[in-house]
């Protein structure tokens, strides 16, 4: 494994120094039914608040991400490619092969106090979900939350991982001096689909009671539907479906994603979609002929259909990744995202 490789820009660029060397790196495993066959790299970084490149699409400079590799298992997660930085399989070894950061909280708390930190905001989940099994161990998140409660640092969170709701007191405290934003990635809800292409998941209707919760305590809570996964997930009724699951749960908004193909994450989808949608696969061929996203026309068209379905159930639509205060009542004033994908999804 080529950990000295894994440095702030790993993949986007050149950095001065990696964020841990190879001695810094114990290998564990538990046998134990949730953790049977995973392997964890625990290492102690040398840093953790990382800015998003600046040709990113996202609307987002800063970002904390504890863990790399992701136990959801998520076949079309475009976080893959970032598993060959470590020389590390992009496949089951992504699913399988966990680096854990656990020193993320005191390295967090020591940039926040720093005098080049200005307050910005920092999101997460945005690489692989930090409420993925792995955090019901190792319990990094609570101490990443405190750190930014106590600096009143604004956050947001994206997760599929209903691990959020043991947080829930650190949520609410850190909402009374700062802007929070949390987001649930629900692409879909048909639960046979769910099986086999998200198989580390919570349910889609668990992650619609973890919208819930958070709504009964006074935090708003949006929903990332991504990805929209065309041939499957696409037809108008299975759109209406997971609209109206979201908008009953108490979602603020839902923002539609559709299904990008990078490098990494397109040979796995791919394979995946070979085995159990055969008759799929030229279909794929065409529609991502000309790179990693569907072509617009097909994703203004899913945009379009979601939207009317949102006002329809009295919900709207918000930009990923934008903070909003916790219990603010009613959605953003709409706005088409732009064509992107965030890791989890």
């Amino acid at each position: 494994m080529r950990w000295e490789n894994l440095t702030p820009d790993s993949g986007h660029g050149r950095a001065d120094a990696a964020l841990f060397g190879a001695e810094a790196v114990t290998t564990r495993t538990f046998d134990t039914p949730e953790f049977r066959g995973i392997t964890f790299h625990e290492i102690r970084a040398r840093s953790i608040v990382n800015r998003v490149p600046g040709a990113s699409r996202m609307p987002f400079e800063w970002t904390v991400n504890p863990y790399r590799g992701c136990t959801h298992a998520c076949v079309y997660c475009f976080a893959r490619k970032t598993h060959s930085y470590l020389d590390l399989d992009t496949g089951l070894g992504f699913d399988s092969q966990i680096v854990v950061k656990v020193n993320a909280p005191e390295l967090l708390r020591h940039r926040l106090s720093s005098r080049g930190w200005q307050g910005e905001h920092i999101a997460m989940g945005t690489n692989v979900d930090c409420y993925q099994r792995a955090e019901g161990r190792y319990r990094l998140m609570p101490g990443i939350l405190a750190a930014l409660r106590d600096h009143a640092n604004p956050f947001s969170i994206l997760t599929k991982g209903t691990l959020i709701l043991r947080d829930l007191p650190l949520l609410r405290q850190a909402a009374e001096v700062t802007d929070v934003g949390i987001s649930v990635s629900v692409g879909f809800t048909d639960e046979t689909l769910w099986r086999t292409v998200e198989p580390g998941t919570p349910a889609p209707e668990r992650r619609l009671d973890v919208v819930r919760t958070l709504a009964g305590h006074g935090i708003g809570c949006g929903v990332l539907m991504a990805p929209v996964i065309p041939f499957l997930s696409d037809r108008p009724d299975q759109l209406r479906a997971t609209v109206r699951a979201v908008a009953a749960a108490g979602a603020t908004s839902v923002t539609p994603l559709v299904l990008h193909l990078r490098p990494g994450a397109r040979e796995w989808f791919m394979s995946w979609l070979a085995r159990h949608h055969p008759h799929l696969t030229g279909r794929y061929e065409r529609l991502y002929a000309d790179g990693a996203y569907a072509p617009k026309w097909y994703q203004r068209q899913i945009t379009r259909q979601v939207h009317e379905l949102a006002e329809e159930y009295g919900i709207g639509p918000t930009r990923p990744g934008l903070p909003r205060r916790a219990g603010a009542a009613g959605p953003s004033e709409p706005q088409t995202p732009e064509p992107t994908q965030l890791t989890l999804l």
